[in-house]
């Protein structure tokens, strides 16, 4: 019995936005491991007391690895459902962490507010999660 047949060909893309969002964990981890030679802070100091520069980029990393947990149970279950809408709203969230980070990596952390945008990922499957919810419950 094929497995696959029950599920939906779009959810193939639901699988590349997690790829994706794989590949921008590992972008912003080399980040991190190429500034604590650059900057030298060994590890397991997770800031350094003499460079911004350094804190900005690792906060960039340890903003998103903060959030990264939340977004992977709310884009599961969005894309339960709807996998296209979701692997939309997955794309905006994943494509704004580069901008987050590429904004603090100016060393002015006000720039990081260049990756918004990505409120409207974040938040559209939080809430496309609370409608499927209601859908379970019957409610809507």
């Amino acid at each position: 019995m094929n497995i696959l047949a029950n599920v939906p060909s779009s959810y193939g893309f639901v699988i590349l936005i997690y790829l994706y969002s794989w590949v921008m964990l590992v972008y912003l981890a080399a980040q991190v491991i190429e500034a604590r030679t650059k900057y030298k802070v060994k590890y397991p100091a997770m800031y350094s007391d003499k460079d911004q520069m350094f804190n900005c980029i690792q906060r960039a990393h340890q903003n998103t690895l903060e959030v990264y947990p939340q977004w992977l149970v709310f884009q599961t279950i969005a894309a339960s459902l709807y996998p296209l809408t979701a692997s939309v709203l997955g794309a905006v969230w994943v494509t704004s962490r580069f901008f987050y980070a590429w904004g603090y990596y100016t060393g002015e952390p006000e720039k990081r507010m260049n990756g918004a945008f990505g409120y409207i990922g974040y938040f559209g499957v939080i809430l496309m999660s609370f409608y499927i919810s209601l859908q379970l419950l019957r409610i809507f």
